[in-house]
């Protein structure tokens, strides 16, 4: 078995997989207009950095379809393309791929304002995703020896992207290539995104996974039962500063004192060199309501979405043009330009 396709596109309709439903259904939402992509990116009924970044550009083809009939000069096409891209970006601030497609999607439509142009766009973004997934994994495979055990944190699979996924995917082509090797992953609290999705996703593919809980990570570390850590990421800013989910953090500090290499995947769509560092990044805040569950006590709660681990704590990203390693900000930069 393998993992249902994120996002659908047959050249009129977009369905995207509604992700809270996962696993117990699987279940896709048909998008008609803006307001209901802007909901599924908002709610994670899609999600993944890459992912929401397609799903976007995908929603504008069908909402400026949709109001047509409005765009009587170039002028108004493009201003309300610009208005459209805008709301969507601000759906989840975090993650730069959605604002990375929305604005590529604009700037394709400067140069050529038309229905069949943003079609093309959005067909493009999704055709490279897929390769760019590929080749992470070729790059990235050289980490997954025999017999080691991978921990991984929060879903980079291909339900948050394409295909193969991003810190999956040499996962995902060592698994084919017959190497054995265990994966372990992390629940990720609050909305448990590793044991209701990467989990899910990579036991269907046949791989040897299992499922711990977020807090045990140190011991298992600690009893030399981890050998490499590789996880996805939101945001890579100019200096090597990783942004994702939260609880990274935790396992890159964790990695340092224990000795573990600590990889990351990052789609050149993720790197995002206009931004100097994490600590300028907005980190999005979500609903309290998410951690508090079941809690007896009426007590505030905070629930920020993700952290920055400092590029001084990762070993090397894998990108699809290669392994960066210290010092990251130079050699992102070579890989990149």
């Amino acid at each position: 078995m393998t993992a249902p396709e994120a996002i659908r596109w047959d050249g009129e309709r977009l369905e995207l997989l509604d992700q809270r439903r996962l696993p117990h259904e699987v279940v896709y939402l048909t998008i008609e207009s803006l307001d209901e992509a802007a909901d599924a990116i908002r709610t994670l009924a899609v999600r993944g950095a890459p992912a929401i970044g397609l799903a976007a550009a995908y929603a504008l083809v069908v909402a400026m379809r949709q109001r047509a009939a409005r765009h009587d000069t170039r002028e108004t096409f493009l201003r309300d393309l610009e208005t459209s891209a805008a709301r969507l970006t601000a759906a989840r601030p975090t993650a730069v791929n959605l604002a990375w497609a929305a604005g590529r999607m604009c700037r394709r439509a400067r140069s050529e304002a038309s229905l069949d142009a943003l079609a093309d766009e959005a067909g493009a973004i999704h055709r490279e995703d897929i390769e760019i997934c590929s080749a992470i994994g070729r790059h990235g495979a050289e980490l997954i020896t025999p017999g080691c055990t991978v921990l991984t944190h929060c879903n980079a699979g291909a339900l948050a992207v394409s295909a193969l996924g991003t810190a999956t995917a040499p996962l995902y082509l060592r698994h084919r290539q017959g190497v054995p090797f265990r994966v372990l992953v992390d629940e990720t609290r609050p909305l448990l995104q590793g044991a209701r999705l990467t989990a899910w996703e990579l036991s269907s593919a046949g791989i040897d996974v299992t499922l711990i809980c977020d807090n045990a990570a140190a011991s298992l570390m600690a009893a030399g039962e981890v050998n490499l850590v590789l996880v996805g990421t939101d945001r890579v800013t100019r200096n090597g500063d990783v942004v994702n989910k939260i609880g990274t953090l935790n396992l890159a500090v964790l990695c340092r004192h224990f000795g573990i290499p600590f990889y990351v995947a990052c789609p050149s769509s993720t790197y995002d060199p206009d931004t100097a560092s994490g600590a300028e990044v907005p980190i999005e805040e979500r609903d309290p309501r998410e951690v508090l569950g079941e809690a007896a006590a009426r007590v505030p709660a905070r629930n920020p979405a993700f952290d920055v681990t400092p590029a001084a704590l990762v070993t090397g990203i894998v990108t699809e043009r290669g392994i960066a390693r210290a010092p990251l900000a130079e050699n992102l930069a070579r890989l990149f330009t």
